[in-house]
């Protein structure tokens, strides 16, 4: 999978770290706090936007009186604990990104999540120690399944595409590294488990656990 590859680019949540459950929970209490249920198709229609995009979706979609800004300070209080605190990197992941230093293959995250948060993940977890760039959607004003992201932190890593390695754990930002003519691995995710068939067509592989790129156990989907 590594092969030819110069640079490795992560997802964060459902990627890098085990965070979605979080985002869930708390579009719901915080629905539950204006008296609204949870919409069952939410998911489904946020998948892949930017912290900005999902503002405004809300803002948009619900009875609220909070503006997106006002929305965005909200989930950032709601999330910050749990990030430093509650939230595990996915399985073999810190041993992954440890082999990644060692082997000077370069790294960066391109996540929908807000750069507030993206800090609160890093400081806890320490991936100042193993990530070389971070790039948020809201950055670059597009969400996935725009490749801007994505094409954005290559720059920043002065690495072509082609020789970027992508991981993901849902069918947007899958589609979002494929856009950006990257190889893409599919990451498996208890939130996204009902889509496996779907991220296994568009991606390149499919993990369960980071340990199976190391110990080359991972399922090439590109003949399948």
């Amino acid at each position: 999978m590594l092969k030819n590859k110069k640079a490795v680019i992560f997802d964060l949540d459902g990627t890098l770290v085990d965070s979605m459950w979080m985002w869930k929970g708390i579009d719901i209490e915080f629905l539950a706090k204006k008296g609204l249920a949870y919409p069952e198709d939410l998911e489904a229609k946020i998948e892949g936007m930017s912290f900005d995009e999902t503002a405004e979706y809300f803002a948009k979609a619900f009875p609220i009186p909070e503006t997106p800004e006002e929305l965005k300070v909200i989930w950032n209080n709601m999330a910050r604990e749990k990030y430093e605190k509650e939230v595990p990197f996915k399985p073999g992941a810190l041993k992954f990104l440890q082999y990644l230093k060692a082997n000077g293959i370069r790294t960066g995250i391109a996540t929908s999540n807000s750069r507030d948060l993206l800090n609160a993940v890093a400081t806890a977890h320490d991936l100042y120690s193993y990530i070389e760039v971070f790039q948020t959607s809201d950055e670059v004003k597009k969400g996935k399944p725009a490749p801007d992201v994505f094409l954005s932190a290559a720059k920043h890593l002065k690495v072509d595409p082609a020789d970027c390695l992508v991981f993901e754990d849902i069918p947007n930002g899958i589609l979002a590294g494929k856009n950006a003519g990257m190889t893409v691995c599919a990451v498996a995710d208890q939130y996204s488990e009902d889509l496996i068939d779907t991220k296994k067509k568009l991606a390149d592989f499919y993990i369960t656990s980071y340990e199976q790129v190391l110990d080359h156990s991972y399922e090439d989907l590109r003949n399948e």
